[in-house]
């Protein structure tokens, strides 16, 4: 089991780690746009890298390269809400191939993915912290080193705890 702490603090394997949350903390009733992480307990879904920039993964989740047109969609209006798709698309999203590195390893945990339900919230993840742990829009962030040991360490069967 993973332990998320509203102080930003996560717990693996008897380790403290820093990490960033959403900006307005963590909450129950998760909205798409708040900028809070929801709190519950979650299985971990799969993997999604940057294979240029990350050499190889160790994990038993499923892995997918992130290509230059893959997007996740946050608009709750769209039939693709809360799923991985493809550019050109007309709604809002966010793209996995980035610029900067947060998204170099994104693990998608499974909050409101079946069934998606609209405007509960999209793109929840564990990812790339940006410089100094600055919030996110509610995903959890770590340092990568961290993020690849934990990914080395879990299994399928492990959970994600945010309280």
């Amino acid at each position: 089991m993973i332990i998320v702490k509203k102080t930003g603090k996560l717990f693996f394997l008897n380790k403290k780690y820093k990490c960033a949350l959403g900006y307005a903390g963590i909450k129950k009733n998760k909205k798409e746009g708040d900028g809070a992480t929801p709190s519950g307990i979650y299985s971990l879904i799969k993997i999604y890298y940057r294979k240029d920039k990350i050499n190889k993964i160790q994990s038993k989740l499923k892995k997918i390269i992130i290509t230059k047109k893959m997007i996740w969609c946050d608009d709750s209006s769209s039939r693709f809400y809360n799923t991985q798709s493809y550019l050109p698309k007309k709604f809002s999203y966010e793209k996995l191939y980035r610029k900067d590195n947060i998204y170099d390893i994104i693990v998608v945990i499974n909050y409101n993915i079946k069934p998606v339900k609209k405007n509960k919230g999209s793109a929840i993840f564990l990812h790339v912290a940006k410089t100094n742990y600055k919030p996110t829009k509610g995903c959890i962030a770590l340092k990568k080193s961290d993020l690849l040991f934990i990914l080395k360490n879990i299994t399928k069967k492990t959970k994600i705890k945010i309280i």
